[in-house]
Protein backbone atom coordinates (compact mmCIF):
# COMPACT_ATOMS: atom_id res chain seq x y z
CA UNK A 1 0.00 0.00 0.00
CA UNK A 2 1.86 3.40 -1.29
CA UNK A 3 0.51 6.83 -0.09
CA UNK A 4 -0.11 7.46 -3.05
CA UNK A 5 -3.20 5.03 -3.36
CA UNK A 6 -4.61 6.86 -0.18
CA UNK A 7 -7.57 9.33 -1.35
CA UNK A 8 -7.28 12.35 0.15
CA UNK A 9 -5.87 13.17 4.00
CA UNK A 10 -2.62 14.48 2.80
CA UNK A 11 -1.86 16.78 6.08
CA UNK A 12 -1.58 13.30 8.17
CA UNK A 13 0.33 11.90 5.04
CA UNK A 14 3.13 14.48 5.14
CA UNK A 15 2.89 14.10 9.27
CA UNK A 16 3.94 10.16 9.48
CA UNK A 17 6.36 10.99 6.11
CA UNK A 18 8.40 14.00 8.45
CA UNK A 19 8.09 12.04 11.69
CA UNK A 20 9.27 8.91 10.32
CA UNK A 21 12.14 10.34 8.08
CA UNK A 22 13.56 12.42 11.47
CA UNK A 23 13.56 8.90 13.43
CA UNK A 24 10.30 10.31 15.70
CA UNK A 25 8.32 7.06 15.45
CA UNK A 26 5.83 6.65 19.17
CA UNK A 27 5.93 3.09 19.48
CA UNK A 28 1.79 3.77 20.12
CA UNK A 29 -0.40 5.46 17.80
CA UNK A 30 -4.19 5.91 17.62
CA UNK A 31 -5.84 6.38 13.78
CA UNK A 32 -9.43 7.81 15.20
CA UNK A 33 -11.31 8.06 12.10
CA UNK A 34 -15.31 7.21 10.54
CA UNK A 35 -15.81 3.97 8.21
CA UNK A 36 -13.85 4.92 4.75
CA UNK A 37 -11.98 7.41 5.72
CA UNK A 38 -8.52 5.65 4.78
CA UNK A 39 -7.16 4.83 8.81
CA UNK A 40 -6.42 1.16 7.89
CA UNK A 41 -4.90 1.76 4.61
CA UNK A 42 -2.85 4.48 6.15
CA UNK A 43 -1.38 2.74 8.68
CA UNK A 44 -0.57 -0.17 6.23
CA UNK A 45 1.34 2.44 3.85
CA UNK A 46 2.68 4.17 7.14
CA UNK A 47 4.15 0.58 8.00
CA UNK A 48 5.25 -0.62 4.83
CA UNK A 49 7.43 3.25 4.97
CA UNK A 50 8.82 2.13 7.56
CA UNK A 51 9.55 -1.45 7.42
CA UNK A 52 10.51 -0.56 4.07
CA UNK A 53 12.60 1.88 4.25
CA UNK A 54 10.89 3.33 1.93
CA UNK A 55 11.76 7.45 0.86
CA UNK A 56 8.92 10.24 -0.51
CA UNK A 57 5.63 10.85 -0.45
CA UNK A 58 5.15 8.06 -3.10
CA UNK A 59 6.59 5.56 -0.64
CA UNK A 60 9.11 4.34 -2.39
CA UNK A 61 12.76 3.49 -3.32
CA UNK A 62 13.28 1.21 -0.40
CA UNK A 63 13.84 -2.52 0.24
CA UNK A 64 11.91 -3.81 -3.20
CA UNK A 65 11.70 -7.04 -2.10
CA UNK A 66 9.84 -5.63 1.13
CA UNK A 67 7.69 -3.90 -1.27
CA UNK A 68 6.32 -6.59 -2.95
CA UNK A 69 5.37 -8.53 0.18
CA UNK A 70 3.46 -5.49 0.89
CA UNK A 71 1.36 -6.25 -2.48
CA UNK A 72 0.01 -9.24 -0.92
CA UNK A 73 -0.44 -7.82 2.73
CA UNK A 74 2.10 -10.77 3.86
CA UNK A 75 5.22 -9.07 5.20
CA UNK A 76 6.40 -11.30 8.25
CA UNK A 77 7.00 -8.27 10.68
CA UNK A 78 3.31 -6.84 10.40
CA UNK A 79 0.73 -8.31 12.14
CA UNK A 80 -2.89 -7.67 12.72
CA UNK A 81 -5.35 -7.93 15.18
CA UNK A 82 -9.05 -7.07 14.53
CA UNK A 83 -12.82 -8.83 15.63
CA UNK A 84 -13.47 -12.47 15.40
CA UNK A 85 -16.62 -14.66 16.27
CA UNK A 86 -16.28 -18.84 16.49
CA UNK A 87 -16.77 -20.60 13.41
CA UNK A 88 -17.52 -24.03 11.80
CA UNK A 89 -13.81 -24.12 11.57
CA UNK A 90 -13.11 -22.49 14.62
CA UNK A 91 -15.63 -23.18 17.56
CA UNK A 92 -13.66 -22.13 20.38
CA UNK A 93 -11.34 -19.41 21.29
CA UNK A 94 -10.96 -17.65 18.14
CA UNK A 95 -7.70 -15.51 17.08
CA UNK A 96 -6.93 -13.20 14.43
CA UNK A 97 -4.45 -15.79 12.87
CA UNK A 98 -7.07 -18.05 12.27
CA UNK A 99 -8.53 -15.95 9.44
CA UNK A 100 -5.93 -14.15 8.44
CA UNK A 101 -6.40 -15.66 4.58
CA UNK A 102 -10.09 -14.16 4.88
CA UNK A 103 -8.43 -11.27 5.99
CA UNK A 104 -6.08 -10.65 3.41
CA UNK A 105 -8.23 -11.68 0.65
CA UNK A 106 -10.62 -8.97 2.18
CA UNK A 107 -8.04 -5.99 1.93
CA UNK A 108 -7.01 -7.00 -1.36
CA UNK A 109 -10.36 -6.49 -2.92
CA UNK A 110 -10.90 -3.56 -0.74
CA UNK A 111 -8.73 -1.81 1.45
CA UNK A 112 -11.63 0.47 2.85
CA UNK A 113 -14.05 -2.15 3.78
CA UNK A 114 -15.96 -1.22 7.32
CA UNK A 115 -16.18 -3.72 9.97
CA UNK A 116 -19.72 -4.74 8.46
CA UNK A 117 -18.08 -6.19 5.34
CA UNK A 118 -15.72 -7.88 7.80
CA UNK A 119 -18.59 -9.16 9.67
CA UNK A 120 -20.34 -10.54 6.42
CA UNK A 121 -16.98 -12.41 5.32
CA UNK A 122 -17.08 -14.35 8.90
CA UNK A 123 -20.42 -15.00 8.54
CA UNK A 124 -21.26 -13.59 11.97
CA UNK A 125 -24.99 -14.78 12.31
CA UNK A 126 -26.43 -13.70 15.99
CA UNK A 127 -22.84 -13.67 17.22
CA UNK A 128 -20.93 -9.71 18.07
CA UNK A 129 -17.22 -10.07 17.16
CA UNK A 130 -14.74 -9.01 19.74
CA UNK A 131 -10.76 -8.97 20.37
CA UNK A 132 -10.18 -11.39 22.85
CA UNK A 133 -7.46 -12.37 25.31
CA UNK A 134 -6.33 -14.59 23.09
CA UNK A 135 -4.92 -12.29 20.32
CA UNK A 136 -3.10 -9.81 22.82
CA UNK A 137 -1.70 -13.77 24.24
CA UNK A 138 -0.60 -13.81 20.31
CA UNK A 139 0.41 -10.06 20.73
CA UNK A 140 2.43 -10.91 23.14
CA UNK A 141 4.24 -14.14 21.18
CA UNK A 142 4.89 -12.47 18.23
CA UNK A 143 6.32 -9.41 19.49
CA UNK A 144 9.11 -11.60 21.49
CA UNK A 145 10.42 -12.92 18.48
CA UNK A 146 13.02 -10.74 16.69
CA UNK A 147 12.03 -8.96 13.76
CA UNK A 148 12.38 -10.57 10.10
CA UNK A 149 14.52 -8.08 8.50
CA UNK A 150 16.41 -6.74 11.75
CA UNK A 151 14.42 -3.50 11.65
CA UNK A 152 10.65 -2.36 13.19
CA UNK A 153 7.86 -4.56 13.95
CA UNK A 154 4.46 -3.10 13.53
CA UNK A 155 0.98 -4.65 14.85
CA UNK A 156 -1.91 -2.72 13.47
CA UNK A 157 -5.16 -3.71 15.82
CA UNK A 158 -8.13 -2.75 14.03
CA UNK A 159 -11.08 -1.77 15.19
CA UNK A 160 -9.64 -1.56 18.73
CA UNK A 161 -12.78 -0.50 20.93
CA UNK A 162 -13.74 -4.27 19.90
CA UNK A 163 -11.25 -5.28 22.96
CA UNK A 164 -12.89 -6.78 25.63
CA UNK A 165 -11.85 -6.25 29.18
CA UNK A 166 -8.99 -8.83 29.55
CA UNK A 167 -7.43 -8.07 26.43
CA UNK A 168 -7.58 -4.39 26.78
CA UNK A 169 -5.60 -5.12 30.24
CA UNK A 170 -2.61 -7.20 28.85
CA UNK A 171 -2.52 -5.06 25.53
CA UNK A 172 -1.92 -2.12 28.27
CA UNK A 173 0.88 -4.32 29.88
CA UNK A 174 2.53 -4.30 26.25
CA UNK A 175 2.11 -0.12 26.04
CA UNK A 176 3.93 0.50 28.83
CA UNK A 177 6.65 -1.57 28.93
CA UNK A 178 7.35 -1.48 24.98
CA UNK A 179 10.26 -4.13 23.16
CA UNK A 180 12.56 -1.85 21.11
CA UNK A 181 11.64 -0.96 17.59
CA UNK A 182 8.15 -2.26 18.13
CA UNK A 183 5.44 0.13 16.61
CA UNK A 184 1.73 -0.24 17.57
CA UNK A 185 -1.29 1.30 15.59
CA UNK A 186 -4.58 0.99 17.01
CA UNK A 187 -7.63 1.98 14.60
CA UNK A 188 -10.42 3.00 16.22
CA UNK A 189 -14.04 4.64 14.96
CA UNK A 190 -15.21 5.71 17.99
CA UNK A 191 -12.22 6.39 20.77
CA UNK A 192 -14.68 7.07 24.10
CA UNK A 193 -14.95 3.19 23.79
CA UNK A 194 -11.03 2.61 24.22
CA UNK A 195 -10.15 2.52 28.10
CA UNK A 196 -8.39 5.57 29.05
CA UNK A 197 -5.55 4.16 30.36
CA UNK A 198 -4.68 2.95 26.63
CA UNK A 199 -5.58 5.93 24.81
CA UNK A 200 -3.42 8.43 27.28
CA UNK A 201 -0.17 5.96 25.98
CA UNK A 202 -0.92 6.62 22.47
CA UNK A 203 -0.21 9.52 20.02
CA UNK A 204 -3.72 10.36 18.83
CA UNK A 205 -4.27 11.50 15.20
CA UNK A 206 -7.90 12.33 14.21
CA UNK A 207 -8.65 11.08 10.42
CA UNK A 208 -11.66 13.71 8.54
CA UNK A 209 -14.61 12.25 6.47
CA UNK A 210 -13.20 12.70 2.59
CA UNK A 211 -14.61 15.43 0.71
CA UNK A 212 -17.18 14.81 -2.06
CA UNK A 213 -14.42 16.13 -4.62
CA UNK A 214 -11.70 13.15 -3.71
CA UNK A 215 -14.72 10.66 -3.58
CA UNK A 216 -15.62 12.14 -7.09
CA UNK A 217 -12.23 11.94 -8.52
CA UNK A 218 -11.62 8.59 -7.62
CA UNK A 219 -15.12 7.24 -8.86
CA UNK A 220 -14.15 8.31 -12.15
CA UNK A 221 -9.94 7.45 -12.18
CA UNK A 222 -10.22 4.17 -10.70
CA UNK A 223 -13.88 3.48 -11.74
CA UNK A 224 -14.55 4.67 -14.73
CA UNK A 225 -17.56 6.54 -13.99
CA UNK A 226 -18.49 9.43 -15.35
CA UNK A 227 -18.37 12.67 -13.83
CA UNK A 228 -21.61 13.49 -13.46
CA UNK A 229 -22.80 10.21 -11.51
CA UNK A 230 -19.24 10.03 -9.55
CA UNK A 231 -20.49 13.43 -8.03
CA UNK A 232 -24.21 12.59 -7.16
CA UNK A 233 -22.13 9.10 -5.78
CA UNK A 234 -20.06 10.98 -3.77
CA UNK A 235 -22.74 13.54 -2.19
CA UNK A 236 -24.53 10.34 -1.09
CA UNK A 237 -21.58 8.59 0.37
CA UNK A 238 -21.15 11.66 3.03
CA UNK A 239 -16.95 11.02 3.11
CA UNK A 240 -17.65 7.19 3.12
CA UNK A 241 -15.19 5.62 0.21
CA UNK A 242 -16.80 2.34 1.06
CA UNK A 243 -19.90 3.19 0.99
CA UNK A 244 -19.37 5.32 -2.32
CA UNK A 245 -18.01 2.20 -3.66
CA UNK A 246 -21.10 0.06 -2.90
CA UNK A 247 -23.51 2.80 -4.03
CA UNK A 248 -21.93 1.75 -7.71
CA UNK A 249 -23.38 -1.95 -6.89
CA UNK A 250 -27.46 -2.68 -6.98
CA UNK A 251 -26.47 -5.56 -4.07
CA UNK A 252 -24.73 -3.00 -1.48
CA UNK A 253 -26.72 -3.40 1.59
CA UNK A 254 -28.49 -0.30 1.58
CA UNK A 255 -30.64 -1.94 -1.42
CA UNK A 256 -32.27 -4.11 1.30
CA UNK A 257 -32.02 -1.41 4.03
CA UNK A 258 -33.77 0.85 2.01
CA UNK A 259 -36.33 -1.85 0.95
CA UNK A 260 -36.90 -3.07 5.23
CA UNK A 261 -37.38 -0.02 6.35
CA UNK A 262 -40.36 1.37 3.48
CA UNK A 263 -42.20 -1.76 4.37
CA UNK A 264 -42.01 -1.29 8.10
CA UNK A 265 -43.21 2.79 8.04
CA UNK A 266 -46.22 1.18 5.53
CA UNK A 267 -47.07 -1.17 8.23
CA UNK A 268 -46.85 1.68 10.75
CA UNK A 269 -49.36 3.84 8.57
CA UNK A 270 -51.66 0.63 7.61
CA UNK A 271 -51.66 -0.47 11.65
CA UNK A 272 -53.46 3.05 12.64
CA UNK A 273 -57.17 2.26 12.99
CA UNK A 274 -55.83 -1.68 11.48
CA UNK A 275 -55.79 -4.37 14.22
CA UNK A 276 -55.11 -6.80 11.58
CA UNK A 277 -52.12 -4.65 10.00
CA UNK A 278 -50.34 -5.27 13.48
CA UNK A 279 -49.67 -8.89 11.93
CA UNK A 280 -47.57 -7.37 9.30
CA UNK A 281 -45.87 -5.34 11.60
CA UNK A 282 -45.50 -8.93 13.72
CA UNK A 283 -43.93 -10.46 10.36
CA UNK A 284 -41.55 -7.74 9.99
CA UNK A 285 -39.84 -7.89 13.02
CA UNK A 286 -39.92 -11.59 12.67
CA UNK A 287 -37.80 -11.10 9.31
CA UNK A 288 -35.69 -8.47 10.68
CA UNK A 289 -35.08 -10.39 14.01
CA UNK A 290 -34.01 -13.72 11.66
CA UNK A 291 -31.09 -11.61 10.51
CA UNK A 292 -27.68 -11.76 12.55
CA UNK A 293 -26.92 -9.32 15.18
CA UNK A 294 -24.76 -7.00 13.27
CA UNK A 295 -27.49 -6.69 10.64
CA UNK A 296 -29.92 -5.45 12.92
CA UNK A 297 -27.47 -2.49 14.53
CA UNK A 298 -26.53 -1.37 11.11
CA UNK A 299 -30.34 -1.26 9.88
CA UNK A 300 -31.43 0.42 12.82
CA UNK A 301 -28.76 2.95 12.35
CA UNK A 302 -29.60 3.42 8.78
CA UNK A 303 -33.21 3.86 10.44
CA UNK A 304 -31.95 6.84 12.55
CA UNK A 305 -30.16 8.41 9.15
CA UNK A 306 -33.70 7.88 7.12
CA UNK A 307 -35.55 9.49 9.99
CA UNK A 308 -33.19 12.41 10.26
CA UNK A 309 -32.88 13.06 6.60
CA UNK A 310 -37.03 13.14 6.52
CA UNK A 311 -37.07 15.93 9.43
CA UNK A 312 -34.39 18.04 6.95
CA UNK A 313 -36.43 17.96 4.30
CA UNK A 314 -39.41 18.73 6.41
CA UNK A 315 -38.01 21.67 7.88
CA UNK A 316 -36.46 22.55 4.49
CA UNK A 317 -32.79 22.26 5.01
CA UNK A 318 -32.31 20.69 1.32
CA UNK A 319 -28.94 20.93 0.99
CA UNK A 320 -28.22 18.49 3.70
CA UNK A 321 -30.86 15.54 2.23
CA UNK A 322 -28.14 13.38 0.50
CA UNK A 323 -30.62 10.40 0.47
CA UNK A 324 -32.93 9.07 -2.06
CA UNK A 325 -34.96 6.13 -1.93
CA UNK A 326 -35.44 3.90 -5.36
CA UNK A 327 -37.61 1.95 -3.67
CA UNK A 328 -41.39 2.16 -6.16
CA UNK A 329 -43.97 5.36 -4.93
CA UNK A 330 -42.13 6.04 -1.83
CA UNK A 331 -40.91 9.56 -1.74
CA UNK A 332 -39.38 10.80 0.71
CA UNK A 333 -40.81 14.45 0.66
CA UNK A 334 -44.01 12.48 0.88
CA UNK A 335 -43.07 11.16 3.68
CA UNK A 336 -40.81 13.64 5.60
CA UNK A 337 -44.40 16.25 6.90
CA UNK A 338 -44.92 13.05 9.47
CA UNK A 339 -41.35 13.57 10.75
CA UNK A 340 -41.22 17.17 13.28
CA UNK A 341 -40.45 17.98 16.20
CA UNK A 342 -42.73 16.72 18.34
CA UNK A 343 -41.98 13.31 17.46
CA UNK A 344 -38.28 12.95 16.24
CA UNK A 345 -36.69 12.80 19.89
CA UNK A 346 -39.42 9.65 20.67
CA UNK A 347 -38.32 8.05 17.47
CA UNK A 348 -34.55 8.40 18.19
CA UNK A 349 -35.05 7.43 21.77
CA UNK A 350 -37.00 4.28 20.79
CA UNK A 351 -34.41 3.57 17.62
CA UNK A 352 -31.41 4.12 20.24
CA UNK A 353 -32.88 1.71 22.64
CA UNK A 354 -33.35 -0.90 20.41
CA UNK A 355 -29.93 -1.23 19.48
CA UNK A 356 -28.60 -1.15 23.12
CA UNK A 357 -30.95 -4.07 23.65
CA UNK A 358 -30.27 -5.45 20.81
CA UNK A 359 -26.30 -5.31 21.61
CA UNK A 360 -27.10 -6.96 24.91
CA UNK A 361 -28.40 -10.17 23.32
CA UNK A 362 -32.19 -9.28 23.89
CA UNK A 363 -34.94 -10.90 22.23
CA UNK A 364 -34.53 -9.28 18.63
CA UNK A 365 -38.19 -10.32 17.69
CA UNK A 366 -39.73 -8.85 20.93
CA UNK A 367 -37.11 -5.56 20.76
CA UNK A 368 -38.51 -5.17 17.18
CA UNK A 369 -42.22 -5.78 17.56
CA UNK A 370 -42.16 -3.08 20.31
CA UNK A 371 -40.67 -0.86 18.40
CA UNK A 372 -43.11 -0.91 15.50
CA UNK A 373 -46.38 -0.93 17.51
CA UNK A 374 -44.54 2.28 19.16
CA UNK A 375 -43.83 3.79 15.94
CA UNK A 376 -47.42 3.09 15.21
CA UNK A 377 -48.14 5.92 17.34
CA UNK A 378 -45.33 8.55 17.19
CA UNK A 379 -45.25 8.61 12.94
CA UNK A 380 -48.84 9.67 13.60
CA UNK A 381 -48.11 11.99 16.38
CA UNK A 382 -48.87 15.58 15.29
Amino acid sequence: MRFSDILGQDYIKNHLVKSATSGRIPHAQLFVGPEGCGTLPMAIAYAQYILCNNSGNENEGGNESCNLKFESISHPDLHFVYPTVTTEDVKSKPKSIDFIGDWRDLLTQNPYAGLFDWYRTLGVQNKQGEIRVEDAQEILKSLALKSYEGGYKVMIIWMAEKMNISASNKLLKLLEEPSDKTLFILIAENEEDIIQTIRSRCQVLQFNRLSDKVIADALVSRENIDARSASKIAHQAQGNFNKALQLLSDDGEDVYFEKWFVDWVRGAFRAKGNAAAINDLIAWSEQIASLGRETQKKFLHYCIDMFRQALLLNYQATSLVYMEPKIEKFKLENFAPFVNGNNINDIFKELSDAVYHIERNGNAKIILTDLSIKLTRLIHKK
